[in-house]
């Protein structure tokens, strides 16, 4: 029987070995922390958690579906989460196949499989597998911007911000305005003895909640048209939020949902209040001096950069995992077309996808991997699809900003959609 290895034992992790356990699959899985959660698990030391951190999307469009959260938060905390995933891996006996306080060091093609290489507190051991499930993430190497000039404060990324304590009197500049450095600057205007942000782009900000309704609980199972859907939410929106340009931020050069929207509005309220300012992209550094691009300037003790991260996966060589720019590229995300043995789960974003999306990426490995094992005729029929047919559009018609970030960004019905037709055929075959 083959036998696979999971690296990661974070929500894509924990699917992943769900899934594949259901079909018999024999499964290893390798965790560099002490715990499941991955990133939820703020005692992670690669976890990019802070101690105010909430699910942006609801609970009942992020949790697995066979196993809903036991709460009735509607955004619940952290906390919460990491308690969730404790509790999702004893039900259906997952922690019991990783091997905790282990990092994988190297993946190498070797004998028609997979030597993988890991160091735990007994030093380096190789083992190999048939394949490899690459569920590491993609929250954990910062992405950290150069910059003219010298800062002679403190420069930190927000993958090491925990604590708003941190901001205690200081004079705080935050680069970026994604959903952390909007949340970030909510905790800094408590604590902080001024607060800025530097900002690029404009962007479009959704309340969390709409009509009393959890904002993402709309529409549910019924999307629009692309061209529709932008149009009603965009004046949707505008009635509920106004126009964030009137605050200070850029009017966005692109229509909403082309980018991932922030879902904070107490940024805008605080904005109104005076608690905060926008300013433009930076110019310079010069000591505690930073320029703007429109002139202006302003003094700062710390700059919390929000400049998201980088997909990485450093354990393998690049030309195993097709990389095409900042991302692999694999039919759905998942598979890379030499169907080599290497896998990848999780490297998936989009709005509303939540944890069960992911956790449908995985049932289509595993049924994948059972044929694999148990019918290779049906096997080798979907890697010829895959490899001789055009790949499905995956953007649902939006035009996404052509950013690193957003490079393996979807439209989550259009690839719930694209994974469950290829599931069902894999399995009707």
């Amino acid at each position: 029987m083959n036998r696979y290895a999971v690296i990661g034992a974070g929500p894509s992790g924990l699917a992943a070995a769900r899934a594949l356990r259901k079909q018999g699959i024999d499964v290893e899985g390798f965790e560099a922390s002490h715990d499941v959660g991955g990133l939820w698990d703020i005692t992670n030391p690669r976890s990019s958690m802070y101690e105010s951190a909430h699910l942006i999307s609801s609970r009942t469009t992020t949790e697995f579906a066979e196993y809903p959260m036991d709460s009735d938060v509607d955004y619940p905390s952290h906390r919460v989460l990491h308690d969730y995933f404790r509790s999702y891996a004893e039900k259906f006996a997952l922690s019991e196949l990783f091997r905790f306080d282990t990092r994988v060091t190297r993946l190498e093609p070797h004998e028609g499989g997979w030597n993988l290489t890991a160091v735990d507190e007994e030093g380096e051991q190789t083992r190999w597998y048939s394949g490899v499930i690459l569920a590491n993430g993609t929250l954990a190497d910062p992405n950290t911007p150069t910059f003219t000039g010298e800062f002679a404060g403190e420069i930190l990324h927000t993958h090491f911000y925990k604590k708003a304590a941190q901001l205690d009197g200081k004079r705080v500049l935050i680069i970026g305005a994604g959903n952390s450095g909007c949340d970030i600057a909510v905790d800094a205007v408590h604590h902080a003895a001024s607060v800025d942000m530097s900002v690029r782009r404009g962007y479009y900000f959704v309340p969390r909640y709409l009509f009393g309704r959890p904002s993402d609980t709309l529409n549910q199972g019924r999307p629009l048209p692309r061209r529709l859907k932008q149009a009603v939410d965009s004046r949707v929106l505008k009635a509920f939020t106004g126009d964030p340009v009137r605050f200070g931020f850029p009017k966005p050069d692109y229509r909403i949902y082309e980018s991932h929207p922030i879902v904070n509005t107490m940024v805008l309220g605080h904005l109104g209040q005076g608690d905060l300012r926008i300013r433009a992209d930076i110019d310079r550094f010069d000591g505690h001096t930073v320029h703007f691009r429109d002139g202006s300037s302003g003094e700062y003790d710390l700059i919390l950069l929000a400049t998201g991260y980088s997909l990485g996966y450093p354990f393998v060589d690049r030309e195993h995992l097709s990389w095409h720019g900042a991302s692999p590229r694999l039919f759905l995300n998942i598979f890379p077309a030499a169907f080599n043995g290497l896998y990848v789960m999780g490297m998936v974003e989009a709005s509303g996808l939540g944890w069960q999306g992911r956790y449908e990426q995985a049932e289509l490995l595993a049924s994948y991997l059972a044929a694999v094992e148990n019918d290779p005729a049906r096997a080798e029929s979907f890697r010829t699809r895959v490899t001789s047919t055009p790949w499905p559009d995956l953007t649902g018609g939006y035009r996404y900003l052509a950013l690193d970030r957003m490079s393996y960004y979807v439209n989550k019905d259009a690839y719930r959609g694209a994974v469950r037709a290829e599931r069902e055929s894999l399995d009707a075959a």
